[in-house]
């Protein structure tokens, strides 16, 4: 017989960390030939004009060049967009996960803790683990509002590096108590960030506080105002924490369609603006449409989705992806979202097409 040339040992993992090894990878569910609704994506395309332009536009970028470092001039003209205050500056990433990422690492000194309202967005949780943080999630009261004396608690016991809070909260939807937050600020020992990624649905923000709140930490994204294919969120704060973060930004970590998107589509907000305004109308058909329906408890929502309780959430999400329609299931995430999805509010066809499905389906 020959020599076993051909065998390949398999890898040891067991050289790779224990709770990387433990940890499922982000999940996202194929969505070929369903009706969209799971992932709070702006449902409308660029007008034909402005694609053509875009198009014209990304034709002209070097994709020979790696893009610039610090891109000033992009800075430059979204802080005057977003009116960003005197004395602060931003930073970009690629998409708001990455400065999340950011943000712990600089603050993951041993034993840092980081802290947020639960449940909310995944990452934060995922963040502060991989970056060698321990991670607390303070439990929500049962509607999903700010459990204030809780919080206030968790700080004084934990005094976290970092605190997150969504505003408006994933998945949720709805915007906490402003003087409950106000007094988060006030108690906090690290860094708050407030996470505004559904700014353009909520329409309230937090960025006017910068100059007076040292520890305020405002984050965003352009994703979900409908851009969310081009990845680009930014980060708010005194220039002195935006100088310390961008030691751990990778130097080339924003590509050059990206910025040339960003570019061309801040000239061209009042766009975007307005679908903005369409969504957050349908979301409210869409909200009375569901409390219409028998067995089912819609919530208010902030955001550009809608989550709601049903009596079996399984169910339910089965009928509706096997008649189409594919929305979230966080029924499993925590136990205060027990029954519960999640839906995005898409076009007024794609929601008709929901509301059709979920009756079937209830």
């Amino acid at each position: 017989m020959g020599s076993d040339t051909n065998f390949r040992a398999r890898p040891d993992l067991s050289i790779l960390r224990d709770d990387v090894r433990a940890t499922s990878a982000y999940h996202v569910p194929p969505a070929d030939g369903l009706v969209k609704l799971d992932a709070m994506e702006n449902p409308y395309g660029l007008p034909e004009t402005l694609a053509r332009a875009l198009g014209e536009r990304l034709a002209r970028v070097a994709l020979n060049r790696y893009p610039p470092s610090n891109p000033t001039a992009l800075k430059a003209k979204l802080a005057r967009a977003i009116e960003l205050p005197a004395g602060m500056a931003l930073m970009l990433g690629n998409g708001s996960d990455e400065l999340i990422h950011l943000v712990i690492q600089a603050c993951a000194k041993p034993g840092a803790v980081v802290v947020s309202p639960w449940p909310s967005f995944v990452m934060y949780e995922l963040s502060a683990k991989f970056d060698g943080c321990r991670f607390v999630g303070v439990p929500l009261r049962a509607d999903f509002s700010l459990d204030r004396d809780a919080m206030l608690a968790a700080i004084a016991r934990e005094r976290p590096a970092v605190i997150f809070i969504a505003w408006p909260n994933n998945p949720t939807g709805n915007l906490f108590d402003r003087a409950t937050v106000t007094e988060i600020l006030d108690a906090a020992p690290g860094l708050v960030v407030l996470d505004e990624a559904y700014l353009p649905f909520a329409c309230d923000t937090w960025l006017p506080q910068l100059a007076a709140r040292s520890n305020l930490l405002v984050l965003r994204t352009l994703s979900k105002l409908g851009l969310a294919g081009i990845r680009l969120g930014y980060l708010c704060a005194d220039a002195a924490w935006i100088e310390q973060f961008d030691k751990l930004r990778p130097p080339y970590n924003v590509n050059v369609l990206t910025l040339a998107t960003a570019d061309l589509m801040l000239d061209h907000l009042d766009v975007l603006d307005a679908q903005a305004a369409d969504i957050r109308a349908e979301r409210a058909r869409l909200l009375a449409a569901l409390r219409a329906l028998p067995g089912v408890t819609a919530f208010d929502s902030a955001a550009n989705f809608i989550l709601f309780r049903v009596a079996d959430a399984d169910a339910v999400f089965a009928g509706l992806k096997s008649r189409g329609i594919l929305i979230k299931n966080v029924a499993h995430m925590h136990p205060l979202l027990a029954g519960c999805l999640r839906t995005t509010v898409g076009t007024r066809q794609e929601n008709d097409a929901f509301l059709d499905a979920l009756k079937a389906s209830l």
